[in-house]
């Protein structure tokens, strides 16, 4: 099994945890446009109790990569995604992504 794999049946098991029906093809589109980001241990995860990183977040996925205009529904989105997540210690950076793009229905921009 490669890493990539691995790391897909990671992210299914979060799902899974979380309740959460998903769409496969989805998940693995959202994880492939992380890139080699999910094989390090520190950027393959979101730290929901470091304000930087969800800064980073906004910043980088919501704005920069899915081309959202900043506002209070991003911030709410993230909120409510950790929210969702909080009693999954280690959030994985492609569970918190996936959720979110659903959340602000740009599932799209993966076709």
């Amino acid at each position: 099994m490669s890493k990539f794999d691995e790391a897909m049946d990671k992210y299914r098991k979060t799902m899974s945890d979380l309740g959460v029906k998903h769409d496969d093809a989805l998940l693995t589109k959202v994880a492939k446009g992380l890139g080699p980001s999910i094989y390090n241990v520190d950027s393959s995860l979101v730290s929901a109790t470091d304000q930087a990183e969800l800064d980073r977040v906004k910043a980088n996925y919501l704005i920069k990569k899915l081309g959202l205009k900043d506002d209070a529904s991003l911030d709410a989105a993230i909120k409510d995604v950790m929210a969702q997540m909080k009693d999954i210690r280690q959030k994985p950076r492609a569970v918190v992504y996936y959720l979110l793009a659903v959340k602000l229905g740009q599932s799209k921009f993966y076709a």
